[in-house]
């Protein structure tokens, strides 16, 4: 069985494809992660006496760590999802971006170049870097632009943005420059089981399920394209096994939504699973004042992985969207476990000065 080091491993996505991974049994995994405030230890809690997992705290820019790791458990693959990713605390500290998702992802390369180059011959045409990023890179659409596709021009509107738009530039110049095998996806908005509730769709069902204000940023009508996080992870593993060198690949769910359509969806699941008596959860909205350079619209244009891999999403938005607030409902203790001071002291940060108003801005 092949060994893949993953960075990043107890985020959103990272654990989701380690889970995926260990249950198909794709790899034997070494999870490297940093544990930031948006991870919970609890959630790979199950692997805990597997033998083919084993699990490291640390950063991708300690060289040292890196070098150590990789001569010890001699990986056949590096999966990078490591990154500082919620574009609110990017307009809020830019820095922590820049250090983890740029100089991060540098350290990374550098060592994963050292490593490859001293393998065999054999090892090393089978060894692969896949770098996880993102749709933002490429900016924002007008509602009748086209969607994003592989060779759409860069041009990030946010701090978040711009350090992931850093981070695939270098990792296509290491590709290019010294021919480290790499590869590159690009997601839209992954939503599904253990998402951290900074995010839209776990903030929203979290604050209905409790009875709190819905806030929605402008009026609502900002569009992303939503994709099932385990649907996202099978892309991965089939880029990783049959994918041409260099190459990058879009990865999207079909499902564009605007907010405020996410939201009332949320709102109308949750009043059939769990029901309050005499609150309709719709009556919760609140629309407050937007964030800075908010990009209107994201689509993917995911043709390409399809035609020359044959992957398409499983989930539409309303499968997914059932099993992630079913996930949620019968996982109160995890939830709990995320909700501590340091997240309450983040909401009441970034909503408390914001102007509310009752009808859209």
């Amino acid at each position: 069985m092949q060994t893949f080091l993953v960075t990043g491993g107890v985020g959103f996505i990272g654990s989701n494809f380690i889970l995926k991974a260990r249950k198909e049994q794709w790899a034997n995994i070494i999870n490297l992660d940093k544990l930031t405030y948006a991870c919970n230890p609890q959630t790979l809690a199950e692997l805990q006496n597997d033998p083919g997992y084993y699990f490291v705290r640390g950063d991708i820019s300690d060289t040292e760590m890196l070098g150590y790791l990789l001569e010890r458990y001699q990986p056949d693959a590096i999966l990078n999802f490591a990154a500082e990713s919620h574009v609110d605390r990017s307009i809020l500290s830019p820095l922590d971006f820049i250090q983890t998702n740029v100089l991060g992802t540098f350290q990374l390369l550098e060592a994963s170049k050292a490593y490859w180059e001293k393998l065999s011959p054999e090892k090393r045409e089978k060894f692969r870097f896949l770098h996880v990023s993102t749709d933002e890179v490429y900016g924002s659409l007008s509602p009748t632009d086209p969607a994003f596709r592989e060779d759409t021009p860069y041009a990030p509107n946010s701090p978040y943005a711009a350090s992931k738009a850093g981070s695939d530039h270098l990792v296509r110049a290491y590709y290019h420059t010294y021919g480290l095998p790499t590869l590159t996806t690009n997601c839209s908005n992954n939503y599904g089981p253990r998402q951290f509730p900074e995010k839209l769709i776990p903030l929203i069902t979290l604050n209905a399920l409790n009875a709190k204000p819905l806030p929605i940023y402008g009026d609502g009508q900002n569009v992303r394209d939503w994709l099932y996080v385990d649907d996202h992870c099978d892309a991965i593993q089939l880029v990783l096994q049959q994918s041409r060198l260099g190459e990058t690949y879009n990865v999207g769910g079909n499902n564009e939504q605007n907010n405020l359509t996410v939201v009332e969806e949320i709102c109308e699941v949750l009043d059939k699973l769990a029901p309050k008596p005499g609150l309709r959860r719709s009556d919760l909205i609140t629309f407050v004042k937007d964030r800075p350079g908010h990009d209107r619209r994201y689509a993917i244009d995911c043709s390409k992985i399809k035609r020359d891999l044959g992957w398409e999403p499983k989930e539409n938005f309303d499968s997914g969207l059932l099993k992630t607030i079913q996930w949620y409902l019968n996982n109160p203790n995890w939830v709990e476990e995320v909700q501590s001071g340091a997240y309450q002291t983040w909401i009441e940060q970034n909503y408390s000065d914001r102007q509310v108003a009752s009808s859209p801005i």
